[in-house]
This record gives C-alpha cells, sequence and structure tokens, in this order.
C-alpha cells in the first residue's frame, strides 16, 4: 500500500466511522494496519438487515461496507472511483460514502496521484508500455484524465527509445520473414504495447536495419 508520504508499508491506524467499537491498542506495541482491519472487520456489522428483518440501518450499511473497503485495500491500492464503487455496491447513501471516501483520502489510504505513479512505473519497467497504453490502464483504473496527464507529464518522453530497446529484443524471432512482414508484426507488437504510429515505425525498422547490418543505434531524427 502506498503512504503519505509515497513509500510503500503499513498504513496508520483507521477508526470507524460508522458504528462499531474503536480499536483498542494493543498493550505491548503500536497498533498497526492488519491489527486495524481485522478489528474493524470483526466489529462491523456483517449484514445490513437486524434480526427482525427490518430494513437495513444506514449507519450499520456503512459501517459493514468501511469493513469492506478496507479489506480490499489490505491487499490492493484503489482508485477513488474505484473505492466509491465499493461502497456503492453495498447500498451506503451517498452522502456516507462521500464522508467516508473524504476521511479515507485524507489519511492517505486513496491517492490517485500516488496510485498514477505505481501503476506507471509497473507498467514501463515490467509489461514495456508505451505512453498511449499506459494512459488506457490508467483511465481503465478510474484514475481521472488531469491526473493521468499530470503523471505522464513528469516522465521524460522517452517513447523512442523505449521502442526499440522492445524492437531489438523481439526482431530476432522474425528472421525468417521477408522484410515488409517482418516490419509490420513487429510494428503491430509495438504498437499493442502503446507506442505511437511513428515511434513504431521508427522503431522497428531501426532494429530490422541493425539486425541486417549486424551493428547497432540509437539516433533518432
Amino acid at each position: 500500500m502506498i503512504r503519505r508520504d509515497g513509500g510503500e508499508g503499513d498504513l496508520a491506524p483507521v477508526i470507524p466511522l460508522f458504528g462499531g467499537a474503536a480499536p483498542a491498542a494493543p498493550v505491548e506495541r503500536a497498533s498497526s494496519w492488519n491489527d486495524t482491519w481485522a478489528e474493524s472487520a470483526r466489529t462491523a456489522p456483517t449484514t445490513v438487515e437486524d434480526s427482525d428483518g427490518d430494513a437495513p440501518d444506514p449507519a450499520d450499511a456503512a459501517a459493514a461496507a468501511e469493513a469492506a473497503l478496507l479489506c480490499k485495500l489490505r491487499t490492493r491500492s484503489l482508485s477513488v472511483r474505484e473505492a466509491r464503487a465499493v461502497l456503492i455496491e453495498r447500498d451506503v447513501a451517498d452522502a456516507d460514502a462521500d464522508e467516508i471516501i473524504e476521511r479515507f483520502t485524507n489519511v492517505g489510504y486513496l491517492d490517485d496521484a500516488k496510485l498514477a505513479e505505481q501503476l506507471i512505473h509497473s507498467g514501463v519497467e515490467r509489461k514495456g508500455q508505451g505512453r498511449m497504453m499506459l494512459a488506457q490502464s490508467l483511465g481503465k483504473r478510474g484514475i481521472p484524465r488531469e491526473v493521468i496527464d499530470q503523471a505522464l507529464a513528469e516522465r521524460p518522453d522517452d517513447d523512442e527509445e523505449r521502442a526499440l530497446a522492445f524492437a531489438r529484443t523481439k526482431v530476432r524471432s522474425l528472421a525468417s520473414l521477408d522484410r515488409e512482414t517482418a516490419l509490420r508484426r513487429l510494428t503491430g507488437q509495438l504498437a499493442r504495447r502503446g507506442y505511437g504510429g511513428s515511434a513504431a515505425t521508427k522503431a522497428a525498422r531501426m532494429a530490422l536495419d541493425e539486425s541486417s547490418t549486424g551493428r547497432s543505434s540509437v539516433r533518432f531524427s
């Protein structure tokens, strides 16, 4: 999970906002994220319907939804929109959902900007994605467009260099094909990873040229 300082580790303790007893601090050590989550999940109602089958109590529904949200955040970072969806699915009133979202945002449990940085780093380092694919991936997670644009603007514009690096890893497997077929397939592979048409075509041609001449080049004109 992401802390307010941008690092990774345990989150600050959470006091349930709607109903349920506040987590008791352990005697010999400070309360941790796991302790807080476990206590919240234990004290929150497991159902939003009372024993007589009456209409659900809004406070109980909010407490149960908060516990469910904490459970998800324990294993995976969520965007604000994803977190709101968790609450809406559990019939939490809009006002209560807004209050939970605001509180979790204020303590750093929800941070779209930090999540965008995390996803971009993963997309670049692990998946070799270009800027177009990165933007699409973040958008699917519900991160606002302005946050995506800001996060990408803080990165160097190195799509051409990274596209060429990726093309070099694939060009050998295309050695048995004629140049036009190899160029088309390599350009398609680059495009599917989010590299724009110009960058993909240029990188594919340069990688094929290097393969045929036995030399490498990183110059772009």
